[in-house]
């Protein structure tokens, strides 16, 4: 009961340092200490979550911490794995740097039995190309089967990729054309024909702006 009493008290004052973004910086250090194993899964993942965000604003400062972030990436808890995706990705987004010496475990999670842990690796890289796109123009092929994927929620974000990509380097995304339209035509999913039809959109838009330049 006592524990239970702790998590609520602990998790309570991680919410309050997530809604005051002008703190993050000085307690960085302080949220990273709750992923010691003393904390409960419930809070591991709070402060997983809420060093993702710092570590998006303070690179510099959350460096230290990103070994023990990314550590939680083969977790057995699959909340963990999932949370530390999501933490690495918004890290990587700010420093490519920080997360390359994960770079590899973070792509091996595409293959985890869990669809939130598969959805959260999508969403990881889709914030890494977003400043780092040339880590992904030689693995559109796994974002083009992961539209495929047994999950709804992976197939629906994984044309994302297509648009990150397509909007900053569209010759990539040119040889998917084809089939991103025949998705966004006969696909059975509606939210997956729109995210394709938006993938195509924007990546003949930053196309025909290139060939004018």
């Amino acid at each position: 009961m006592q524990e239970n009493r702790n998590d609520k008290l602990v998790l309570k004052e991680l919410r309050q340092i997530t809604k005051n973004p002008g703190c993050w910086k000085e307690n960085i250090d302080e949220v990273a200490e709750k992923l010691d194993n003393g904390y409960s899964i419930e809070v591991k993942a709070k402060a997983l979550w809420l060093l993702g965000e710092m570590g998006l604003k303070n690179p510099v400062e959350i460096e230290e911490h990103v070994e023990d972030i990314a550590g939680f990436l083969e977790d057995e808890n699959p909340k963990l794995r999932e949370r530390s995706a999501n933490a690495i990705g918004r890290i990587g987004r700010a420093n490519k740097n920080l997360i390359m010496p994960y770079f590899d475990e973070l792509m091996e999670m595409r293959h985890d039995e869990f669809e939130n842990v598969r959805h959260a690796f999508v969403w990881a890289c889709e914030n890494i190309a977003i400043n780092a796109p040339e880590l992904f123009f030689e693995k559109l092929d796994i974002f083009c089967e992961m539209i495929s994927d047994s999950g709804q929620k992976v197939r629906i974000e994984a044309p994302e990729m297509f648009r990150v990509i397509g909007k900053r380097s569209p010759e990539h995304v040119k040889p998917y054309l084809e089939e991103l339209e025949c998705l966004a035509e006969n696909d059975e999913d509606p939210t997956v024909r729109i995210h394709c039809a938006g993938a195509i959109r924007i990546t003949k838009k930053a196309l025909k702006e290139r060939k004018n330049l």
